[in-house]
C-alpha cells in the first residue's frame, strides 16, 4: 500500500511549499517505518515470515540452519520442529507430511504385520525430503523400520514421449528430475 503523507494533510496545506518540503523529507523514513511494521506482523506467521524472524524463530526452538538452505527450507525445518508433538499417531503424521509436502507429493503405508512404515517423497518435494526423513526419524516409535526414499520417474512415465524427444535429457535427469 502507498502512503504518501501529503495525503494526510488538508487539502489546504498540500500545496504550501514549505509544507512539501518537510513532507518529502519525512516520506523515506515513513516509508521505511510502514515496511519494517508489515515484516513484524509477517514474522509472527512462519509461512509470511521475512529472513530476520525465520533466524529468530530458529534461536528461539535451538535449531542451526544449515548455510545453503533456502529460506523456504528453513521455514520447513521450523514448522517440522514446531509440529513435534506425542502421542503420534498415523493420521497426525499424515497431516505432517501434508503440510510438509503437500498432499500429493509422497506416498506413505504401514505394514502393521512387519512393523515398517515405508515413504516415498515425490521428486517435486525433493527439496523437503531431508526435513521429511528428520522428522519421520524423531516422531516414528523406535519398533518401526522405517523406509524413506525419493520416488524416481519411471519407464511407464515416459511412453508418451518419442525417442526424439527422451533424447534431449541424459539418464540421471530422466530418473531424478521432474520431466513431466
Amino acid at each position: 500500500m502507498n502512503r504518501n503523507m501529503i495525503d494526510y494533510l488538508p487539502p489546504v496545506l498540500q500545496s504550501i511549499r514549505e509544507f512539501k518540503a518537510l513532507v518529502d523529507a519525512e516520506q523515506p523514513e515513513v516509508s521505511d517505518l510502514w515496511v519494517a511494521l508489515e515484516n513484524a506482523l509477517n514474522d509472527q506467521f512462519i509461512e509470511d515470515a521475512t529472513e530476520n524472524g525465520v533466524a529468530r524463530l530458529e534461536k528461539i526452538i535451538s535449531i542451526t540452519p544449515n548455510p545453503t538452505s533456502s529460506l523456504q527450507e528453513r521455514k520447513l525445518t521450523i514448522l517440522a520442529k514446531m509440529n513435534e508433538r506425542l502421542p503420534y499417531t498415523f493420521r497426525i503424521l499424515k497431516e505432517r507430511l501434508d503440510s510438509i509436502c503437500g498432499a500429493d507429493g509422497y506416498t506413505m503405508t504401514l505394514s502393521n504385520d512387519t512393523y515398517t512404515l515405508t515413504i516415498r517423497v515425490q521428486l517435486s518435494g525433493k527439496t523437503a525430503f531431508p526435513v521429511v526423513n528428520q522428522m519421520v526419524s524423531q516422531v516414528v516409535p523406535a519398533n518401526m523400520l522405517i523406509d524413506i526414499s525419493l520416488e524416481y520417474n519411471k519407464h511407464q512415465a515416459f511412453s508418451g514421449l518419442t525417442h526424439a524427444q527422451l533424447s534431449a535429457y541424459t539418464h540421471a535427469n530422466l530418473r531424478e528430475e521432474v520431466i513431466l
